[in-house]
Order: C-alpha cells, then structure tokens, then sequence
C-alpha cells in the first residue's frame, strides 16, 4: 500500500490548526511591514521628513532586532510553557500589536507604526521556536520531512502572500483603512485557528527563565555548539538566510534597473522564486523516501551555486531597455532563462534547507529542542545582518546586481565545501542518494527495525563494491562500517571512508595489532552508542552465493552485549560492482538503467544468539533466491 502524501497532515487537528496558526502569522507579519514599506517609499512626505532609503533598510532591521536579543528567552519560554497556550498567548500579543498600528495607521502616528515593527518582531521571535519544536512532539520521524516541507511551503506561500496583498491594497484610494482591518482581522483569525491547537506538554515545565536574555541567548549557542553535527546543521540554516536575504534584498533593483520592469515584475520576480521555495521543500518528502535524508543538502547547496552563477550569465544576455510590466517582460528575448534560473534557485533552496531543519529536530536533546531552534534564529538575524553589511560594501566598491549574484554563489561553494568537510554525514549520505537515485532503484524491507537510537551490530551479506553505500541510504542515522584495511586505503573511496569513521580491519595473519585495533575501536563505538555494521563473510562473494560467516562476530558480542541486526541485500549480483567474472561491458547493459535492488531487514537477535552459525541462517532467509 502507498504511504499516505503529507498534505494528509492538512487534515488532522494534530497539525493543521498549527499549520494555519503560523501561516496566518507569516502573512500578516509581511501584509503589515509591505504596506509601510510602499506607503514609505511613495507617499514618505505625508508621513515623515525622513528619508524614504533611511526608513526602508530602518524597518527590517528593527523586525529582525528582536530575534537577536529575544530568542534565548523566548526558547527558554517555549520549554517551560505548553505550546498550545503559548501560541494562543503569542497571537493575543499579535491582535494587540494591530490594534496599535491601527491607531497609528487612521492617526497617521509613524511611532505607532515603528513600534508596532518592533511588536511584530517579538511576536515572531516568541513564536519561532514553538513552529518547529512543536512538530517533533506531534509528528512521527517518519512524517517529520514532510511536515517541515509543508510549514516550509506555508510559510513562503503566506510571506509572498502577505507582500502582494500588502503592495496591492495600499496603493488603493481606501489602502489605509483596509491595511488596518485587513491585519486586524487577520490576527483575530490566526487566534481562532489556534485554539483548535492540541495540548503540547512543555519538556521541561521547571525551567527557571533567566532575566539576562544577553546572556540566556550566548548560553543558548555554547549549548548547541557542544552537538557538532546539530551546530553546523544550524550553521547551514542560517547561510541559507544569508543567501536568501542577499539575493532577494537585491530583487527591487534588479527589477527596476536591470530589467526595466515596474512594481509588479518585482513581485513577479519574488513569485517565482517564493515558488520554487515551496515547491523544493514539498519535493523533500518524495526524494527523501519519508526519512530525515540529509543527502538532499549538499545536492540543494550544488544547485543554489550553480542557478546562482547562470543568473549572472542570463542577466547579461538580457537586451531591452525598455519600460515593462510583468506581462510585457514574459515577452522579451532571455526572460525565461532568468525565471528558470531563479525558480530553480528556491527549488534547491527547498532541499537544502528542510532536510537541516528536520536533522536539527531529530539530533539535539529533545528537553532543548525549543532552545536550539531559537538559536537557530539568533544565528539566522545575524547572518541576515552581515548579508545586508555584504551587500552595503559590494555595492560601494561598484559591484552591478548580477556581480553580486555571482559572488554570493561562488562563496555559497565554498562555504559548502567547507561545512561538508566538517561534517562527512553529508557527503556520505549525498554519494549514497544519488547512487540510490541514479543507478538503482532500491526498495527497503522492515527498515524501521534499524534502531533510530542506541548501539545495535549490523551484520549483511557482502555482494558488491557499494553495499555500504546502499545500507547508508536505508538508515536513518550514520553508521561505522567496519571494512578491509586494503579498500580503506584507496586514494578516493578511502577518503569518503576515512570520513566517515569506519574502521579497517586485516586478517590476523597479516597484521595482528591492526585486528586487535579494529575489535577495541568497535566496542568503544558501541559504548558511545554508535551502529556498527561488519560483512561476515569477511570478503565480496565472486559466485553470487554467500560465504562462511567468520568468527569476528561472536567477540564483538563477548564484549559488548548489544543486539544484532540481520540484514540482506538482494538484486546486486552481476552488477557492475560485483566480482561477477562475466564481461564487464555486457553487466554494465544487461541490466537496464536504475536496475531493481532491495535491503531487507530482520528482527534483532540478542547478543548471546548471536552466532555466525545462526546469523548466516538469517541472512540467507532474509535474502532468499533473490540474489
């Protein structure tokens, strides 16, 4: 039977009144800030004798401030309180913070406005951490990449939602009036919707809020900072807001400038790419096969660099000078490669940013969930902030718009480079993705019985050159792979391997301490509470049939009683990989494109059990006649 689609989630209250709940947040934050931005920049006179730039790049920086000061605190409160209360309390602030910007709109009182810029960041700050700690609470792990693409599509569908409608209504004669009961009703309907939200016991409901939120928020990184994996994951997000922040701030000018376009290429240029947004996050799901696939982030980081670069090229080969709308735009020579580029540049974005996001969930204590998430958002409104000071001095040192699109994508490549150096997670789990996606079509059988916590030995049958890469994408955490010091020393495939931790191991009679090495560097593995997979046979099989499991098994069990995972691969034999003696042209037709594979999984065997004897019989069972 099919997995049910993640728009199912749509229809239960364990997640749709939540979904609506930030949704309509989102909008209204940017119906409201879109709104003062237009009337600002067109009608400043009336309002202000500042200047209308001061006032534009003023606004966001007060929206964002709150984030940086707020969110240890408000993480720390998220903790502490319910969710489904605080949200309801978060969105009372909201409908109060409206009805001071409604005085201010009718009154024309900019100091209201301002203040209520302030006000809706801090209800934004609040809420963050509840958005994404509330998930993990609610949803399986297996539904946790789906349900972040669909919030992740909700929240730029209602961003780019919110500044339409913000620029559109506005500009009209009664703009004020409807600007000010339009986010008024709003918030009264984001607190309808949350009150259908379910209760969400609070982790940790002791929690003592610190009164130094300066110090709460250093105090909230240098905790995540001691998860390696979770703090870099938390890195990556916020290069992506980086990124974002500096391609999109630049949107207004290209538009104007470069393309000759009117308000509304603008807001084309910001749907486009607000689509491919949404539609990359909801992909997440179907080419994540329904797990927390972090593989998906290094193929989302190559993307952004390269749609990156080719909008510069594609905005050098764009010719007219002319005045345009958006209609008159999707007319000109060169127009559709620029789209592409930038609806391809969100689709990327999507499968980059999910996948850490749903890893960020998954991997940090589940008492600081809340915490780390409003890390998280200090990180992002600094990167945000040096994305505006990059722009600033690129600018000033004469950089065009489409230079600086080039440059944010060549230093997106090496920033990638150097994050997946430091975590080789990534790159191991990208090389099995898109062997997975590329060469063959695998099927996973009883997959949920490799343990998603705590030390487990895997045992597998050895068919080819790439059985680990196919193990690495059926499981839903890393694995130590322990392996023939021989291959472990290759130039490239060594490399990756090194990378990822596995251990070598030589046969006693070629290098004694090397054995005796490896069986203390797995039982230390285990101890940490690692997965460790071995192959039995101890070499690939070159008939297709399963060779004599070896002893190393039993004092792995002697010293460290976890349990045993029996594993089978079926439908790689005779594959270019294998040792088949067949011609190596033939094997590599034979087969067809994306030839068929599957790993089947079987029930944990307890470490007394678990001999080579019985362990053969089960992998053998488990593959069956399939090879």
């Amino acid at each position: 039977m099919s997995k049910p689609s993640q728009f199912t989630l749509l229809k239960q209250r364990r997640f749709a009144p939540f979904f609506w709940t930030q949704f309509l947040g989102a909008f209204n934050d940017n119906l409201f800030k879109t709104a003062l931005i237009v009337v600002l920049t067109y009608d400043a006179a009336s309002w202000t004798s500042l200047p209308s730039s001061l006032l534009n790049n003023l606004i966001p920086g007060l929206f964002i401030l709150p984030f940086v000061l707020l969110s240890g605190t408000s993480g720390q409160v998220a903790d502490k309180v319910e969710k489904g209360r605080l949200a309801r309390s978060v969105k009372l602030l909201e409908i109060g913070i409206m009805l001071l910007a409604g005085i201010g709109w009718m009154g024309h009182h900019l100091w209201l406005l301002v203040a209520a810029v302030v006000g809706m960041g801090v209800h934004s700050t609040l809420f963050g951490p509840v958005k994404y700690a509330y998930l993990p609470q609610h949803l399986s792990q297996e539904e946790l990449i789906g349900g972040n693409g669909v919030i992740e599509m909700g929240t730029f569908v209602g961003i780019l939602l919110g500044e339409i409608m913000g620029a559109v209504l506005v500009s009209r004669p009664e703009g004020i009036a409807l600007i000010a009961g339009g986010t008024l009703f709003t918030a009264l309907l984001g607190l309808a919707a949350s009150w259908r939200i379910p209760t969400s016991p609070a982790p940790e409901p002791r929690l003592k809020i610190s009164r130094n939120f300066l110090a709460e928020s250093w105090r909230n990184l240098s905790y995540s900072s001691k998860n390696r994996t979770v703090f870099l994951s938390m890195l990556g997000n916020s290069w992506f807001w980086f990124y974002g922040a500096l391609v999109l701030s630049q949107f207004p000018v290209y538009a104007r400038d470069y393309l000759h376009g009117d308000h509304s290429v603008f807001v084309l240029l910001l749907t486009v790419f607000s689509l491919g947004i949404g539609a990359g996050s909801l992909l997440c799901e179907k080419l994540s096969g329904r797990k927390v696939e972090i593989g998906l982030v290094p193929f989302g980081s190559i993307g952004l660099s390269l749609f990156g670069i080719d909008l510069y090229f594609a905005s050098q080969h764009y010719t007219n000078t002319v005045a345009v709308d958006a209609l008159g735009l999707l007319a000109q020579p060169g127009v559709a490669r620029i789209l592409a580029d930038l609806l391809l540049l969100g689709i990327f974005g999507g499968f980059f940013i999910v996948p850490l996001f749903a890893l960020i969930q998954s991997r940090c204590d589940p008492k600081h969930v809340a915490r780390t998430i409003a890390g998280t958002n200090i990180l992002n409104s600094l990167f945000m902030v040096a994305a505006a000071g990059l722009a600033i001095l690129l600018l000033g040192r004469g950089f065009t718009i489409p230079e600086m699109f080039l440059t944010t994508a060549l230093l997106n490549a090496v920033v990638a480079i150097y994050i997946f150096s430091l975590v080789p997670e990534f790159l191991m789990r990208f090389l099995a993705w898109m062997l997975i996606h590329t060469a063959y079509r695998i099927k996973t059988v009883d997959s949920e019985r490799i343990p998603a916590e705590g030390p487990a030995v895997l045992v597998c049958n050895h068919v080819s050159y790439v059985d680990a890469m196919v193990i690495v994408a059926a499981s839903p955490r890393p694995i130590r792979f322990v392996m023939d010091y021989r291959i472990f020393a290759t130039p490239f495939l060594g490399w990756i391997f090194r990378t990822a931790k596995a251990i070598p191991i030589a046969p006693a009679k070629e290098d004694p301490w090397l054995m005796e090495k490896a069986f203390v560097d797995i039982a230390k593995a285990l101890h940490e509470g690692d997965l460790v997979c071995i192959f039995p046979e101890g070499k690939l099989t070159s008939t297709g049939e399963m060779n004599e499991f070896r002893g190393g098994i039993a004092k792995i069990t002697a010293r460290s009683k976890v349990p045993v995972i029996p594993m089978a691969l079926r439908g790689l034999w005779g594959s270019l990989f294998t040792r088949d003696r067949g011609n190596v042209f033939e094997r590599s037709f034979a087969r067809g494109i994306r030839s068929r594979l599957a790993l089947a999984v079987g029930e944990p065997v307890a470490p007394d059990s678990a001999t080579p004897e019985y362990l053969y019989e089960q992998v053998l069972a488990l593959r069956g006649e399939w090879k």
